[in-house]
């Protein structure tokens, strides 16, 4: 069994971006979490999956990512899951919310992949650079300095990726393109 999860990633820029700000949290507040994953907006959380499986798993995701087209997304400042977690703000737009549902509704009916925590709670798209080993009190000195600070990036999200965890960090397995024309 391995650990995936599906996702959304910027383009190179963007994460190149979000890289430095994790940096910067690793070096000032020594929060190195967020680095063990490429920027990404979570639309399944992680899952058990077996390995003889993974074949039927992307060809379940390339059938859903298929019926699809391509979203805009907005980044939008910074914002926060108080008391540890710092993120760049996704702007929840209709497409964004409609997709993340409809990737849960098809893992849940097609891969019986089902996400307890996802059920109670509403999507909240985030892309994180600082995560839960950022310390109380260090939460406490970077937030009043990234909870003003402007950022915006738009961008189209063109296909859905698969990651999988190492043991170590969550690296890309497989991308699933959009269809452009649908």
């Amino acid at each position: 069994m391995s650990r995936f999860f599906i996702a959304l990633l910027p383009p190179q820029h963007i994460q190149e971006y979000a890289n430095e700000i994790k940096q910067y949290f690793a070096d000032h507040y020594a929060s190195r979490g967020a680095q063990k994953s490429p920027p990404h907006i979570t639309l399944q959380p992680p899952f058990e999956w077996s390995d003889a499986k993974v074949p039927q798993l992307e060809a379940s995701l390339r059938e859903f990512a298929h019926g699809r087209q391509s979203i805009p997304i907005t980044l939008n400042g910074f914002a926060a899951f108080p008391p540890r977690v710092i993120y760049i703000d996704v702007v929840k737009s209709q497409p964004l919310l409609t997709l993340q549902a409809d990737l849960m509704a098809y893992a849940e009916s097609n891969l019986e992949i089902v996400d307890q925590v996802s059920q109670t709670r509403p999507f909240a798209p985030h892309m994180t650079v600082a995560f839960r080993d950022l310390t109380k009190p260090n939460f406490r000195l970077a937030w009043p300095e990234f909870v003003h600070r402007s950022l915006n990036f738009d961008f189209m999200a063109e296909n859905l990726t698969l990651l999988l965890h190492d043991g170590q960090r969550w690296n890309i397995k497989s991308e699933f393109a959009f269809c452009p024309n649908r």
